[in-house]
């Protein structure tokens, strides 16, 4: 491989961005409320995400993220960071 090729990536899961957030606050053993104390997300705008009802953005993630200790992208793409959700569970 040459020095700027790049690998595409592969889904390594099929989970959603809403299962994602409710996984992790569950392990933490938080309620949905907790986690808008520690994000500053809004606990309804948290159970939308979870519910997959609205979209994650960009300012959401990196929020959430910083609540659980995990790098946003872990949250926003699911799908490619598998192994590293398993980690954190």
């Amino acid at each position: 491989m040459k020095k700027n090729e790049f690998i595409t990536a592969e889904k390594h899961a099929v989970i959603t961005t809403g299962e994602v957030i409710r996984m992790l606050r569950e392990l933490k053993g938080w309620t949905q409320e907790e986690l808008s104390r520690q994000s500053g997300v809004h606990s309804k705008n948290i159970n939308l995400l979870e519910n997959n009802k609205i979209d994650i953005g960009k300012r959401r993630a990196e929020q959430l993220a910083n609540a659980f200790g995990i790098h946003p992208a872990i949250i926003m793409f699911p799908e490619y960071e598998a192994d590293l959700i398993k980690k954190v569970a």
